[in-house]
């Protein structure tokens, strides 16, 4: 079963690197295709919400690499600074995205209303995985109900990576659909936007597959102890 695991998880693992450094690529390569409309990612992030009618959400500028994220709590989209100051395809297309998020939250988008929910649990959970996963496997034999609280922690943090999964692709949509009936991405400009943020939705999925995988591993691992 250890075998078993190790092999689903390290395919998984391998998998999700493969993603991550295509995201990369396709960022880099869509950062270098201009938009025709000269916009920057701030101008397409304004106009975006200025479109819905949203007026109560700060655009920033963030720090490091594809840093960028929608914070309902807020209500900020933080751009990382090649798409706030870019004004590429990718920088249009990511700005549209974390718009999309706000667009999200000003519908009371049921899914991010849920993923919201659960963020202090998720929060929790995450933090004392690693623990507990340490004292579980140490106390198997001895206190296998560890294990149980392990797994209920890792369930958490799995059934929120799965909620992600329609948020992110729904404000991806979102996105593309404005950047296409406003003009801001045309023809080819608009494909690759739509490539750029194909890809980032990949990593959400492969890190939810990851996380299914773990927290079917401990329950197997639970089941078998419970036996002996």
């Amino acid at each position: 079963m250890d075998m078993f695991y190790f092999i689903i998880a390290g395919a998984l693992s391998l998998v999700g690197m493969l993603v991550s450094g295509r995201l990369k690529s396709k960022f880099q390569k869509y950062s270098q295709v201009g938009l025709r409309s000269g916009m920057s990612g701030k101008e397409v992030a304004e106009a975006m919400l200025e479109h819905y009618g949203i007026r109560d959400v700060k655009i920033t500028m963030g720090q490091g690499f594809l840093s960028d994220h929608y914070n309902p709590m807020t209500k900020v989209v933080n751009l990382s600074p090649d798409v706030y100051q870019g004004r590429s395809v990718a920088a249009a297309a990511v700005a549209a995205h974390e718009c999309g998020h706000a667009v999200q939250h000003d519908t009371a988008y049921a899914w991010l209303k849920m993923r919201s929910a659960l963020v202090p649990v998720v929060n929790v959970a995450a933090t004392a995985q690693q623990w507990l996963l340490i004292g579980a496997f140490l106390l198997l034999n001895s206190f296998p109900q560890l294990m149980l609280i392990t797994i209920i922690a890792f369930a958490a943090t799995t059934l929120f990576s799965f909620i992600t999964l329609p948020v992110e692709f729904d404000a991806s949509r979102r996105a593309l659909v404005w950047l296409n009936e406003s003009g801001v991405t045309r023809g080819a400009e608009h494909d690759g936007a739509k490539d750029a943020l194909w890809w980032a939705a990949m990593t959400y999925v492969s890190a939810a597959l990851s996380s299914l995988v773990m927290v079917l591993y401990l329950v197997l691992r639970y089941m078998a102890a419970s036996r002996d």
